[in-house]
C-alpha cells in the first residue's frame, strides 16, 4: 500500500512518475500537475438496435497483467498522491486519532462451544488477530489455533475468512483468502501436534461444517470466473483433495450455496439462496455419505430461514407474510406448508430481520422505523418483552449464541453515541451482564454528542427519515459542514450504530447524518421493493432530497455537503453526480458499482446473474433503457462535478476495478469544473480492503485529508 505523509509536493513531483513531468502542470488548481489523461479507443456494445461506443473498454483485465492498465492505475496513484503530499501531516493526524481508539491488545468476549471457550484477539502493534480458546473455563491456558500475523507474512493480502473445530477437537479446517478475491483455500491443522496437513481445497468460499465422524468435512466450491458458490463437496480427511465427492450442484446461476452445521448438532444444512428465493436440504449429521434431503423445496418469491431444534424446526418465511413472520413445525413434515403454524404473525410496520432459539425463548431480531430491537418470546408460555433501552435511536442484535441449551442471550448494542457493547442476558432472571464495550479512545466522552432523527418530504410525498450525529451544542445555523452517508440497495441499510472514525470529523465541526433512503428495509419489505428494479431511481432522488433538506434546515451550510457510497451505495453516488452536482461540495465512494448496463449484460463476471431480481434483466428491453437511463457511466455529460475521490481494490471480486477506472476517465474527458478528481486503486486488496486492522485506517485518513483540502477547512 502507498502512503506518503512527510513529503513534501516538490519533492514528489520530482521522483513521482514521468507521467506527472514538473512542466505538465494545471495554473487553473493550484498549479498542481494535470491528471492523468486514459487513452481512448472505440469499442462499440449492442443491445437491442442499441449501440453505444466505450472508449474506456480497454481497461478490463481479468487477469490483471496487462502493463498497459497497470501503468493507467499507477499513474492515477502517483497523481493521488502529488495532489495529497501537502496534507501529509493532516493525514498522520487522522490515523494516529484513529488508531488511539482501538484498543491495542484488543479481543473479543469469549464463546462457549463444547468444552472450550474460543475467541479472536489482537497483540498490541500487530496487524491481523490470533485465534485462540480455553479449555473448562475462560481462565485456562490458553491454545493458540491461528496466529494469522505469522501466517500472512510473504503475502501481500492473508486473511482466514473462517474456521470450524471437529467435533473430536482434534482438527481445525480453516478457509484463508490469499488475494483478496473471495476465493479461498481450505487447509487443516492437527490441534494436537500443531503440524498442518499438506491437502488444500482451492477456490473455495468460506462455508465449513464437519460430520459428526470428525472425518468428513463439507465445503463450497466456487465457479472460476463469474466466482458463484455452486457446489457442495465432501473431503475425507487424509486424502487428496481430486477425490473429493461432489454432493450438490446448483446449475441456476441466480442461485448461491452455503454449507454450516445446525446449532442442534443434527444436521449439515446445504442453503441455497437468489434475491427472491431460498431453499434448505438437510444431511444427518451422523451420517454423512447420505443425499441431502429438501427441508422444503424452492418456490417463487418464497425467502425463508430455518433453525432446527430437536424434533422442531422454527422457520422466518415470507409466505404470505410481505415483512416475514415466524413459524414452526415437526422437522419431518418441513415439506408441508399446511402442517405451518404460526409463532410470530407479519406486521405491516415491523420487519423480521432474524431470530434464534435459545432454551424455551424465541428471540427475534426485528426493525421498527429503522430501529433494530430485539422481542423475547417465551416457549412455554408467559408474556413477550423487548430487551430495553433508553435511547430513542439505536440497534441491538442477536450476536454469537452457537448454543441452545442455555437461558443466556448474548447480543450486541450500539448507537450514535454508544460503541459496540456485548451483554450477556438472562433471560430467566432477567440479570444482564456486560461483557465488553468498544474502546473508543481515553478522551472520549458520550455527553459531548448528541444525536436526533428527522423526517423530510421526498419530491413523490414519501417520508424519508434522516439520522443526525454532532457535538453538543451544535446550532442548525447554516455553517456546518455535513457528511452524509447513503445504501439503499439488497434490503440493507446504515444502522445507527457507534462509528470510532467519524469522530474524527465530528470534533471538526462536522455534522455526521445517515439517510435512511428506499432500497434498504429499515421502514419495512415495501421500502426496499420501492428502490429496486424499476423504482430504482428512488434511492438516488430521497438521498438529494436528503441532501437538500438538511441545507434547508440548516444543519449544513451549501456547497459543504460531502456525499458517501460504498459498493452499491458507489451507484448511489455515481448516480447523484449526475443527476443534481450542485446539491454536494464533495462526493465520496469506494469500490463504486457505477457501469450497470455493461455489467449485467455480461454474465461472466461475478454476480452478474444473481442479481437480476435486484437490478432487472438488462436482456429484457425494458430493464436495458431504465438501466441506461440513470447508468453512471452511461450518464455522464458536460457538466460541472462536485470535488470526487474514488477508490477501488485491484483484486475486487465484487465490483471489478474497471468500472471506477473507466467511470473516472470518463468524468475526466467530460466534466467541465476545475474541481478535483482523485482515483485510488489499492493494488493488493478487493472489495473489502486491506486486510489488517490498520490498514484501512490509512485509507479514510486520505479520505478525510482529501475533504479537507478540497473544502479549505482548517483541521
Amino acid at each position: 500500500m502507498r502512503f506518503i505523509a512527510l513529503i513534501s509536493l516538490a519533492g514528489v513531483v520530482a521522483t513521482a512518475c514521468t507521467s506527472i513531468p514538473q512542466t505538465d502542470r494545471n495554473p487553473s488548481v493550484d498549479n498542481e500537475p494535470m491528471p492523468p489523461v486514459a487513452e481512448r479507443r472505440d469499442h462499440t456494445l449492442t443491445a437491442h438496435d442499441h449501440t453505444r461506443n466505450d472508449p474506456y473498454y480497454w481497461m478490463r483485465d481479468d487477469k490483471r497483467e496487462d502493463p498497459d492498465v497497470l501503468a493507467y492505475l499507477e499513474r492515477e496513484n502517483d497523481y493521488t498522491e502529488v495532489v495529497l503530499a501537502p496534507t501529509g501531516d493532516l493525514q498522520e493526524r487522522f490515523y494516529q486519532e484513529m488508531v488511539s481508539r482501538l484498543k491495542p491488545d484488543d479481543a473479543s468476549v469469549p464463546y462457549r462451544k463444547g468444552d472450550y471457550f474460543y475467541y479472536r484477539r489482537y497483540e498490541e502493534g500487530k496487524d491481523h488477530p490470533i485465534y485462540a480458546r480455553r479449555k473448562g473455563s475462560e481462565d485456562a491456558a490458553e491454545e493458540i489455533l491461528f496466529d494469522e500475523n505469522a501466517m500472512a507474512e510473504g503475502y501481500d493480502y492473508y486473511r482466514i475468512g473462517n474456521y470450524e473445530v471437529s467435533p473430536d477437537q482434534q482438527w481445525a479446517a480453516f478457509a484463508a483468502d490469499k488475494v483478496s478475491r473471495r476465493n479461498y483455500d481450505i487447509q487443516f491443522k492437527n490441534l494436537k501436534t500443531g503440524e498442518f496437513s499438506p491437502e488444500t481445497i482451492v477456490h473455495a468460499s468460506t462455508s465449513l461444517a464437519w460430520a459428526a465422524d470428525s472425518k468428513h468435512l463439507f465445503y463450497v466450491k466456487r465457479e472460476q470466473g463469474t466466482l458463484i458458490a455452486n457446489e457442495v463437496w465432501r473431503h475425507r480427511l487424509g486424502t487428496d483433495a481430486a477425490d473429493d465427492v461432489l454432493v450438490f450442484k446448483e446449475n441456476d446461476s441466480q442461485y448461491v450455496m452455503f454449507v454450516y452445521p445446525s446449532r442442534d448438532e443434527r444436521f449439515i444444512v446445504v442453503g441455497l439462496s437468489s434475491t427472491l428465493q431460498t431453499e434448505y436440504r438437510l444431511i444427518p449429521v451422523d451420517q454423512p455419505l447420505a443425499e441431502p434431503q429438501p427441508f422444503l423445496a424452492r418456490q417463487d418469491n418464497h425467502e425463508y430461514q430455518i433453525e432446527t431444534a430437536g424434533d422442531v424446526t422454527y422457520i422466518r418465511t415470507n409466505w404470505d407474510a410481505a415483512n416475514f413472520r415466524i413459524m414452526k413445525v415437526a422437522t419431518a413434515h418441513g415439506h408441508d406448508r399446511g402442517r405451518w403454524t404460526e409463532v410470530v404473525a407479519n406486521r405491516p410496520t415491523v420487519f423480521v430481520n432474524n431470530f434464534t432459539v435459545l432454551d424455551d425463548y424465541l428471540v427475534v431480531e426485528e426493525t421498527e422505523s429503522g430501529i433494530n430491537q430485539l422481542q423475547v418470546i417465551p416457549l412455554n408460555g408467559g408474556e413477550s418483552f423487548y430487551v430495553s433501552s433508553d435511547e430513542p435511536a439505536y440497534t441491538a442484535a442477536i450476536d454469537n449464541n452457537p448454543n441452545m441449551d442455555t437461558p443466556v442471550l448474548r447480543y450486541s448494542y450500539s448507537s450514535l453515541t454508544t460503541p459496540r457493547s456485548i451483554y450477556d442476558l438472562n433471560l430467566r432472571t432477567g440479570e444482564r451482564v456486560l461483557r465488553k464495550r468498544q474502546f473508543a479512545g481515553h478522551d472520549f466522552d458520550p455527553e459531548s454528542y448528541e444525536t436526533a432523527r428527522e423526517y423530510l418530504t421526498a419530491r413523490d410525498g414519501e417520508r424519508v427519515p434522516v439520522t443526525l450525529l454532532y457535538r453538543k451544542g451544535t446550532e442548525a445555523d447554516g455553517t456546518h459542514p455535513l457528511y452524509l452517508l447513503g445504501y439503499g440497495s439488497y434490503g440493507s441499510w446504515y444502522e445507527p450504530s457507534f462509528r470510532s472514525s467519524i469522530l474524527s470529523l465530528v470534533d471538526r465541526g462536522f455534522v455526521f447524518a445517515t439517510a435512511h433512503i428506499r432500497g434498504g428495509q429499515e421502514m419495512g419489505r415495501r421500502w426496499y421493493e420501492d428502490g429496486k428494479l424499476l423504482h430504482k431511481k428512488n434511492t438516488f432522488t430521497d438521498f438529494i432530497d436528503t441532501a437538500d433538506y438538511l441545507v434547508e434546515r440548516g444543519w449544513a451550510a451549501k456547497g459543504k455537503v460531502v456525499g458517501m457510497g460504498r459498493s452499491a451505495g458507489g451507484l448511489l453516488i455515481g448516480a447523484v453526480a449526475n443527476m443534481a452536482p450542485q446539491s454536494f461540495g464533495v462526493l465520496m465512494t469506494q469500490v463504486p458499482f457505477v457501469d450497470v448496463v455493461t455489467t449485467m449484460l455480461d454474465e461472466s463476471i461475478p454476480l452478474t446473474t444473481f442479481e437480476y431480481d435486484e437490478w432487472g434483466n438488462p436482456n429484457d428491453k425494458t430493464y436495458y433503457d431504465y438501466m441506461l437511463s440513470y447508468s453512471p457511466y452511461d450518464q455522464i455529460k458536460a457538466q460541472d462535478y462536485p470535488h470526487m475521490y474514488v477508490a477501488t481494490g485491484l483484486w475486487d471480486s465484487q465490483v471489478q476495478y474497471w468500472e471506477p477506472a473507466k467511470w473516472v476517465a470518463k468524468l475526466r474527458h467530460h466534466k467541465t469544473d476545475n474541481n478535483r478528481l482523485l482515483f485510488y486503486t489499492d493494488m493488493s486488496a478487493g472489495h473489502g480492503g486491506g486486510a489488517g486492522r490498520f490498514d484501512r485506517l490509512r485509507d479514510t485518513a486520505r479520505e478525510y485529508a482529501f475533504i479537507f483540502q478540497v473544502l479549505k477547512l482548517e483541521p
